[in-house]
């Protein structure tokens, strides 16, 4: 039989085929291979005597490490335009990280009652700018929630951002009940507490959506200088046409990546990131 694991707890994994859930253990091979299975894995399994053994893993399209699962198709991106305050190199380290994994990207804008048109327009402007669609929402009063389940068909969806923002609040309202404990704002720190711990998966509209903590690491150790460029979409369009094919879009002549931004075709805070991230990654590499 074949299925998909919607949930794993001490060893036994849960198996989803059609309307059933099956009760599994993992074949001794996986421990000895150092692998395990994980949440969103397809897999193939038996049963024998009622009981449930996966016997084998299908090709993982992505894995993420936290929250450890995998398959996931898109990220919902959820920051608050205010309350914790709005922080933009924050942002460009999750889109890095979504686009470093292959995820297709929403931004949802939560809160957005706390500021005015004219600064919600302004970053809408922003994040269109740089290819991604936007969300807004007041989770607290149900605005957005039809939109933000409309995007979940034929997807296995992870919410993440910062601690605070609002997460707990829209899955909640999505699933119309409390699947996650809400935390309050820290008014010391000013940023949220974590409350969220487990990592299931919830079929909705069509699709799955990760009941889970989001992406509790923001680490680029593992994204080489070379690779960082295919993490910024707006920058596809240009850097073809660079005289350099090695070109990184730093200190290099003939730069048609560069010569956009002082164009105003490439957001000059995104590019003033990207080359801070890539200087970065380079002086890592060179005490290493």
């Amino acid at each position: 039989m074949q299925g998909i694991i919607v949930k794993g707890i001490a060893g036994f994994y849960y198996v989803k085929v059609d309307e059933e859930i099956y009760e599994c253990k993992a074949r001794g091979k996986f421990r000895h291979n150092e692998l395990s299975p994980l949440v969103g894995d397809k897999v193939e399994f038996d049963l024998q005597n009622g009981k449930g053994f996966i016997k084998d893993i299908l090709p993982r399209t992505c894995e993420l490490i936290r929250p450890a699962i995998a398959n996931v198709s898109q990220a919902i991106i959820v920051f608050a335009v205010k309350n914790p305050d709005f922080n933009t190199d924050l942002l460009n380290k999750f889109l890095m990280q979504c686009e470093a994994n292959g995820l297709n990207v929403i931004i949802c804008f939560n809160k957005i009652d706390l500021i005015s048109k004219e600064e919600l327009e302004e970053k809408i402007s922003f994040i269109n700018s740089i290819g991604y669609k936007v969300i807004c929402s007041r989770a607290k009063q149900g605005e957005g929630i039809e939109e933000i389940k409309r995007q979940l068909q034929n997807n296995i969806t992870v919410l993440c951002g910062p601690s605070g923002v609002g997460k707990s609040t829209i899955l909640n309202s999505i699933l119309g009940r409390m699947a996650m404990k809400t935390g309050d704002i820290s008014e010391r720190l000013k940023r949220g507490k974590h409350t969220t711990r487990h990592c299931e998966l919830i079929e909705m509209e069509g699709g799955y959506i990760a009941d889970s903590p989001g992406f509790s690491s923001l680490d680029i150790g593992y994204i080489k200088k070379e690779d960082l460029q295919n993490y910024f979409p707006e920058f596809r369009e240009y850097k073809d046409n660079c005289k350099f094919s090695t070109c990184i879009h730093n200190k290099e002549p003939g730069c048609a990546v560069k010569e956009a931004v002082l164009n105003n075709n490439i957001n000059k805070n995104r590019y003033d990131f990207y080359v801070k991230t890539l200087e970065e990654i380079q002086s890592r590499r060179e005490w290493k």
